[in-house]
């Protein structure tokens, strides 16, 4: 006799092929039953949907779409609420959950009580393969990777393509007086080669700064430094849409078998999780190159009917021809952002690979520069001489894409550390913001920009806004809690500081900004552990504060010592810095003869020497507002 499943009030019968409820059949197609019957027998775990596509399908070529459709009637018919499923539950970019406890026996036995409970143990044992291998169910039958070039081009051709799926979608929509928000989730590599990751990565930055282009006053997407917080973890869909405030989530996976690439992309509907969009982009190697150019036109074709022709040639411009130049780029992305000296070495070196590969590249022209800038103020590079590429580089973007908000940002950086260039600096940081006005990063810089010129209010409103779009990103709740301890707000900077480390511990700036905090709150014995994790990895900023902090708790002999480290082993880089304390320490003369050899090597630190409440024992003397003269900053 065949065995019948129970749920709640439900019996699913396989023999007779039925779904029933108070002995009431209910209405399924033959694969929405299939799908619910592997469900029940998988309760209370992830099912793949590479599981469930397997089971229901076998070797059948199956859009995930179809899948997602299928689960979205099966809610419909278990009256399964689609605004808040209890039943089956999306888990973001890997598959489903059944979560009602489900009983099974043989069909006359169901009316006797007679059943036994199906657990989670039991059905993971009867599965075919565990999670993680039907996950790379298709990926550990490659036996040949593709040429690098092919991959990275495929990739670049569907990310236009996909992005201007999703356009499209939006901007069928209804005009609506309140913006669309979408986010994108990180890129799931199921390529079976964990070296894809960085480029997984950065598609996904790709993606979101497509999607985020194309017309900011209606559709907002959430930054990357938000949704890569769910890379690698199963969270619910719905959890996640309700974390980030969105109403729409795009979910991406790259896959690769022999000698074909996919890319499944699906737009998914928050209040109902309605799969709206689904597709599976493939490409085989041979056809590859040939494509480029239909796949292009196709894209300038109909996007030109949505937006001006400014945006279509934005759109092509930020796409480079040279897929080893893009794969560059990516990986000079990924080490700028790891934040460390050997990083930064080696990200100017695969920007400059970049540039090399592919001359008028203009985002790795302005990664290029950032890269360089950095290094000559951490003293890797000379300093004239890195901040001359710096320059260049920048200039060279401009020239290439005038239109490009990352390097009117840059532009301003340099302005204003190198050429103390106020205005200018503030007119560069204001295109940037007119080009981009829901990036975050260029929202923080603009409210930086304001905060050394005094406007107090205004950079608080920006930095605001800043965490208000990215609400799970770090470096918004850090610069936030700058700015908090600039304008002397120490209790607001503190928490905000603090939250910045809940959302990532190894953050050491805000280890730095936390220490300063807690020195200027009268508690410079709690500055002291934060201290210790700057200098781990930064051993010149950790010799600051603590030269600073020992001060504090009347420690002469350790603040001296630290100071005497820091004056031997990193004066030029740190001119300012040491300055700084012996302003604390109320040691003028010597301060401004550190201050002005900061300003013959136009050390970075000066810019906020207007605002810094470590020289604030200096105010008084005329120095200080002759060298405030000298900055062209207003006393």
């Amino acid at each position: 006799m065949s065995k019948s499943y129970r749920f709640g009030p439900f019996v699913l019968d396989p023999g007779r092929r039925m779904l029933s409820r108070a002995d009431s059949p209910l209405s399924l197609t033959p694969k929405a039953f299939d799908v619910l019957l592997f469900l029940a027998q998988n309760p209370n775990r992830l099912v793949t949907k590479e599981e469930l596509l397997k089971a229901v399908w076998g070797d059948t070529v199956v859009e995930e779409g179809n899948l997602a459709q299928y689960v979205w009637h099966l809610r419909k018919a278990l009256g399964d609420a689609s605004e808040n499923p209890r039943l089956i539950v999306t888990i973001a970019r890997k598959g489903y959950q059944f979560t009602m406890d489900v009983t099974v026996a043989d069909a006359g036995a169901i009316a006797r009580g007679d059943a036994v409970q199906v657990s989670a143990e039991n059905s993971l044992a009867n599965t075919q393969s565990s999670i993680e291998g039907r996950a790379g169910t298709a990926i550990s039958k490659v036996t040949k990777l593709w040429p690098n070039a092919a991959f990275l081009v495929a990739s670049t051709l569907i990310l236009v393509a996909v992005a201007y799926a999703s356009w499209r979608h939006f901007a069928g929509m209804t005009r609506r007086p309140q913006k669309i928000m979408l986010a994108v989730l990180p890129f799931e590599n199921l390529t079976g080669d964990p070296n894809r990751e960085y480029l997984a990565d950065g598609l996904t930055e790709e993606m979101i700064s497509q999607l985020g282009r194309l017309d900011p006053e209606q559709l907002g997407v959430i930054a990357r430094t938000s949704v890569m917080g769910y890379k690698h973890k199963d969270r619910r869909l719905d959890e996640i849409g309700r974390d980030l405030s969105v109403q729409y989530v795009l979910e991406n996976s790259l896959r690769e078998s022999g000698n074909q690439l996919r890319l499944t992309a699906q737009l998914v509907e928050m209040k109902n999780q309605t799969h709206l969009w689904s597709h599976d982009y493939d490409y085989p190697t041979k056809d590859i190159f040939s494509i480029e150019d239909d796949v292009s036109k196709a894209v300038a074709r109909e996007i030109q009917l949505r937006l001006t022709s400014q945006q279509q040639a934005e759109l092509v411009r930020q796409r480079p021809a040279s897929p080893e130049a893009f794969d560059a780029y990516v990986q000079g992305f990924y080490f700028f952002e790891r934040n460390s000296d050997e990083d930064t070495n080696r990200s100017a070196k695969s920007y400059e690979r970049a540039v090399q590969l592919e001359p008028d590249y203009a985002l790795a022209w302005v990664g290029l520069s950032r890269a360089r800038h950095w290094q000559a103020l951490r003293g890797l590079i000379p300093s004239d001489e890195g901040r001359r590429l710096a320059r260049e580089a920048v200039v060279r973007t401009l020239e290439i894409n005038p239109n490009l908000a990352t390097a009117h940002i840059q532009m301003g950086r340099i302005q204003r550390q190198d050429d103390f260039d106020w205005t200018g600096a503030n007119a560069s940081t204001q295109r940037g913001l007119a080009l981009e006005p829901e990036n975050p990063e260029i929202i923080r810089m603009a409210g930086f920009s304001a905060l050394i010129l005094g406007r107090f209010e205004e950079a608080l409103s920006l930095d605001r806004r800043a965490v208000q779009l990215d609400p799970f990103n770090a470096e918004s709740w850090e610069t936030l809690g700058e700015t908090q301890f600039f304008v002397g707000q120490l209790e607001e900077a503190a928490v905000n500081h603090k939250r910045a480390l809940e959302l990532k511990p190894d953050l050491w700036f805000s280890h730095y900004s936390l220490s300063q905090t807690y020195i200027l709150q009268g508690r410079p014995r709690d500055a002291l552990p934060e201290i210790d994790r700057v200098q781990q990895q930064l051993r010149d900023w950790g010799l600051y504060l603590h030269a600073v902090a020992y001060y504090a708790l009347g420690q002469r002999k350790e603040s001296d010592a630290a100071l005497r480290e820091l004056i031997a082993k990193y004066q030029g880089v740190q001119d300012y810095s040491i300055a700084r304390v012996y302003a604390f320490r109320n040691q003028s003369d010597k301060a401004f003869s550190w201050l002005d050899r900061g300003y013959a090597r136009h050390n970075d630190g000066l810019i906020q020497m207007k605002i810094d409440p470590l020289l604030k024992n200096l105010h008084r003397d005329p120095r200080y507002a002759a060298l405030l003269k000298k900055l062209n900053l207003p006393n």
